[in-house]
């Protein structure tokens, strides 16, 4: 049995997160789910975004599953990844039928730093006319994200890694990362093939020549956002799931958040807290379970009948679930 912590947070989270359970118990699999609250709600009905027992919860559980949060975004997913220490952000970008994507060929991965860069938040006032942020770029941190995106991509069959820093002017904190990422290539330098770009330019070689890339390593804030520029290359964020990675723990969760425009409306495509199920089995070494219901995903989208909203369909969340059962069946 399988202990699973689910945290369905705020808006379509939970409308997404029962989707996503409904499909997980039609797998011939014997998972215990156990609810722990966090989000916007939490915080006003128990004066805490995230809870002591839900941190507990995910930290004794096999894995965990997040849906979304809303304001307190950073107070609960970003505390949930350094308590677990959850270094490893993995943010799949991959082309599916029906989809509305912009490209049909794309299947890569972006490797993102979890635990420092600007989102260990060390913020402060500095004077009435302004602030400042600290930046944190440590040589243990670096060479242990490049290091499992090396070797992600030696266990998947990727031929490539990129690295994405902004040495040319961070000079010495990105300088720090680049310098890191070559030591850590030249270990895999007669497997995987290493390259590098400034986030610049990686931001306008997803547009013009994305289907080049097959594994990008880089720092907190560059792989938040490139996997958002990602995500509309492949129709949206309701595509892109993703799976947060520690050395004794692991929770995944779709990258879109808690959407309040559409609460309530049913309409949430539940297509990336399914997909970031699929990595959850991935992780439990569920390999047979995992392809099956990569298949039943595939299955529905090829047909292009049960499809929300944001993909030019008419189907609920709901409805999107079921189709993706039947299909498993």
């Amino acid at each position: 049995m399988y202990n699973i912590a689910v945290i369905p947070g705020d808006g379509i989270g939970k409308e997404v997160m029962d989707a996503c359970i409904n499909v997980l118990k039609a797998l011939n699999i014997d998972f215990n789910f156990t609810y722990g609250e966090a989000g916007d709600e939490c915080l006003e009905k128990n004066g805490a975004a995230l809870p002591d027992e839900t941190v507990e919860l995910a930290k004794n559980a096999d894995a965990c599953l997040f849906g979304a949060a809303g304001e307190t975004a950073a107070d609960v997913i970003v505390r949930l990844r350094q308590e677990l220490n959850l270094f490893a952000n993995l943010r799949s970008v991959k082309s599916y039928p029906n989809t509305n994507a912009l490209f049909d060929n794309l299947d890569f991965m972006i490797v993102r730093e979890n635990t420092e860069g600007m989102y260990i938040a060390k913020e402060e006032e500095y004077t009435e006319e302004g602030a400042i942020v600290r930046r944190i770029i440590t040589k243990k941190a670096s060479k242990r994200i490049i290091n499992y995106a090396f070797q992600y991509a030696k266990n998947n069959n990727k031929s490539k890694v990129t690295g994405v820093h902004k040495a040319n002017v961070l000079k010495i904190t990105d300088g720090l990362f680049k310098e890191t990422f070559y030591e850590v290539a030249e270990e895999y330098k007669n497997e995987i093939e290493a390259e590098d770009y400034y986030v610049d330019a990686t931001a306008m070689y997803l547009i013009t020549r994305p289907e080049t890339f097959e594994v990008i390593v880089t720092t907190n804030l560059f792989g938040d956002i490139l996997s958002d520029e990602g995500a509309g290359l492949v129709g949206g964020l309701g595509m892109i799931p993703s799976g947060n990675i520690g050395e004794d723990g692991a929770l995944f969760e779709p990258v879109h958040g808690s959407a309040p425009d559409i609460e309530g409306q049913g309409i949430a495509n539940p297509m990336a807290m399914i997909l970031s199920a699929t990595m959850m089995l991935n992780y439990l070494e569920e390999y047979e379970a995992e392809e099956k219901l990569n298949n039943a995903i595939l299955s529905v989208l090829n047909e292009g009948k049960t499809l929300t909203p944001d993909l030019g369909g008419n189907a609920t969340t709901t409805e999107v679930a079921q189709a993706i059962i039947d299909a498993l069946n």
